[in-house]
């Protein structure tokens, strides 16, 4: 059976991919415009200028390591230059 027989399906099905990519494009473009660009323009400037989050704190967002923490007792630390053993892979 030729490939041109199963024509008016791949039609269906690329008319249908075309118009859910249409509309997702639509869709993204209005949240950017209609919500992005106006949370930057207020609360990423006011955010910006000092207004907002004045205590902020980086080292509270920052990921702690193990040794960092409180409460938490390393027994073993790998030294620096020590790398894992690799399982075969020698080049």
């Amino acid at each position: 059976m030729m490939l041109s027989a199963f024509w008016p399906f791949y039609q269906f099905l690329w008319t249908v991919y075309f118009f859910t990519m249409m509309l997702c494009g639509f869709w993204c473009i209005l949240m950017f415009f209609g919500f992005i660009v106006p949370l930057w323009l207020t609360e990423g400037v006011a955010e910006y200028f000092g207004k907002i989050n004045k205590n902020f704190d980086p080292e509270k967002v920052r990921y702690k390591k193990l040794y960092e923490q409180e409460g938490v007792e390393v027994i073993y630390q790998r030294p620096a230059g020590e790398r894992p053993a690799s399982h075969g892979h020698h080049h």
